[in-house]
């Protein structure tokens, strides 16, 4: 009996904030194919260095060349040591230091993280501090990394998420997102927002499936922070998705 009454809760509760989490697909905005001229060696400002994403963002770029600034809370918690590698103590939240590493880039990854799960808006102003920097900088693309379930993916998380964890857990969290996706769409930067299914630490497998379509509403669908990481990576200097979300996962 209480179970029954749990569920008639949850389960408007649930439908109410899926509502909430949908957005309309943004419009693709016409943009000239700036990155065919970069070639494959690029100034890439990371975001959230030492999340999980982040790290995995961090080595890959390294592995694949790049100049790489690190913008981090704590530098201690960056482990990997490189001569192309630059750690700059600072906060996401704090304008003054996004814009000191800012200077000089020709991208931004952004992996940005929060474990507050009462309501905040972590993930939206530090994203808005990222876009005045690169404004102020002139720096032009911004590849960002948010989740399935949001936007026109509500629901792509499957059952189990859509209606317990996302509505139980990760209410606040998701509502930023939203938040966050929308200061993104509205920006005048070459972005692309990256949407993962339900991170994992396993090894990358190297093929995952991206699109509008990627996500299942019954099952949840998984995928590798090193391949979400690799697709990230892969958008700085491929036009495709530019102006918009794409989703991704195994």
């Amino acid at each position: 009996m209480l179970l029954k009454h749990i569920l008639f809760v949850l389960g408007p509760y649930a439908i109410l904030l899926s509502i909430l989490l949908a957005r309309k697909a943004p419009q693709r905005k016409t943009t000239k194919p700036i990155s065919h001229g970069w070639g494959n060696r690029l100034r890439i400002l990371i975001v959230g260095a030492t999340g999980r994403t982040g790290r995995e963002l961090v080595g890959q770029a390294l592995e694949q060349g790049h100049q790489v600034t690190a913008l981090v809370r704590k530098p201690k918690k960056m482990k990997l040591e490189h001569p192309n590698l630059r750690v700059m103590k600072g906060n996401a939240l704090d304008y003054d230091s996004v814009e000191s590493a800012m200077r000089g880039q020709s991208a931004v990854l952004c992996a940005l993280g929060t474990k507050r799960f009462y309501p905040n808006r972590v993930l939206s102003n530090g994203t808005g501090n990222i876009l005045r920097a690169m404004k102020a900088c002139n720096v032009p693309r911004l590849v960002c990394e948010s989740s399935l379930g949001l936007g026109n993916s509500v629901g792509r998380l499957g059952l189990l998420f859509t209606f317990l964890v996302v509505p139980l857990i990760l209410p606040f969290i998701f509502y930023d997102k939203v938040r966050q996706e929308k200061l993104i769409e509205e920006s005048d930067t070459d972005w692309v927002i990256v949407r993962p299914a339900v991170l994992t630490n396993a090894p990358a497998r190297g093929k995952y499936r991206h699109g509008r379509n990627v996500g299942n509403y019954l099952c949840t669908n998984r995928i590798a922070r090193a391949d979400v990481a690799d697709f990230m990576l892969k958008q700085l200097t491929d036009d495709e998705y530019i102006g918009s979300a794409v989703n991704v996962a195994w």
